[in-house]
């Protein structure tokens, strides 16, 4: 039975979610339609520059994504902390921003004016209904969703649905679970044999890291959420290095795709070792099915039996693999 998503995504609670959307329709969201021989890559443009305008709208970092031929993949974290402390004034601002009154010729929001502020801020209750909307996943994929779905729809000249319902959404539990989900996400385009390699794969957040690094620059600078979490970089996620992430995604990546050897290489096991993995070809299998593997949550055993225990439900879809797969 599939988890109502005020379960799923409990208010007032801080926690990442792997998100993703199909288009409903045969047209392509990005890519080239073989029925009608159109190319719609231009369109994975807008969808990352839409995603790079929340970030900087929301209290919600983006830590991985994948845009895809019909369908994208995105790993997002709430930043309730964050919310709580913007001042009335900044929480108005914000969604004026997101939602703003007026426009330019060009369709840029026009600035916020003073009087358009205060009537904001003069509702308390107002003022906390936005702040709790600007930290919520379904309105970030809310807002992402329909101005894609209406951007496309324009440019197709046609109406109706362009997305295959509401976004769906799995909870991340730990952190050996947020390695494989990142991963997962970020050899889509692998494991669909549109790119050799991570680091080729265009509109992911595999291709940005290795390109900041390749530059010499920390991807910290990113607007992306960084790899590593240390005292000096706090936005950080996972207790690897993004060397040591790269290099973990590049030996998975060889290994799924069926024409390259399937040797394990010997760098591998120290890696998952640290982040309580016990089994290699169970983290093969997790990181190349993770959307059926798993229903509402991805985590370590416990973290399963916890999550069901609170759903009230004697166990969630996954249980078996992930015994198989952690150690924690």
């Amino acid at each position: 039975m599939t988890t109502a998503r005020k379960h799923l995504i409990p208010d007032g609670e801080s926690g990442i979610y792997h998100c993703w959307s199909r288009c409903v329709r045969r047209a392509f969201l990005c890519g080239e339609d073989k029925y009608t021989g159109r190319c719609y890559d231009h369109r994975k443009e807008w969808v990352r520059e839409r995603i790079r305008f929340l970030v900087k709208v929301f209290a919600i970092d983006v830590l991985a994504y994948a845009l895809m031929s019909n369908h994208k993949h995105i790993l997002l974290r709430r930043l309730l902390e964050q919310s709580r402390q913007w001042s009335e004034e900044e929480v108005a601002r914000r969604w004026l921003l997101l939602y703003p009154k007026h426009r330019e010729s060009d369709g840029s929001p026009t600035p916020p004016t003073d009087l358009e502020i205060q009537e904001i801020i003069s509702s308390k209750k107002r003022v906390q209904e936005l702040r709790e909307r600007l930290s919520s996943i379904s309105w970030f994929m809310k807002s992402l969703n329909e101005q894609i779905a209406r951007r496309a729809n324009r440019e197709d000249e046609c109406t109706g649905a362009f997305w295959e319902g509401r976004f769906k959404c799995k909870r991340i539990e730990d952190e050996a679970a947020l390695l494989a989900c990142s991963v997962y996400i970020d050899l889509n385009p692998v494991r669909a044999k549109l790119a050799p390699t991570p680091e080729k794969s265009d509109f992911t957040s595999v291709q940005e890291r290795a390109q900041a690094l390749k530059r010499g620059q920390s991807d910290g600078a990113l607007w992306i959420a960084p790899i590593e979490k240390t005292k000096e970089q706090p936005r950080g996620y996972l207790s690897l290095s993004t060397e040591d992430y790269l290099n973990l995604l590049d030996i998975t990546g060889r290994m799924v795709q069926k024409n390259k050897c399937g040797a394990i290489p010997q760098e591998l096991p120290p890696i998952l070792e640290r982040l309580g993995i016990c089994s290699i070809h169970g983290w093969l299998e997790i990181t190349s099915s993770l959307g059926d593997a798993f229903s509402s949550t991805v985590g370590v055993p416990a973290a399963l039996e916890a999550r069901a225990e609170v759903l009230n439900k004697k166990w969630l879809k996954g249980i078996r693999l992930s015994r198989r797969v952690f150690t924690i």
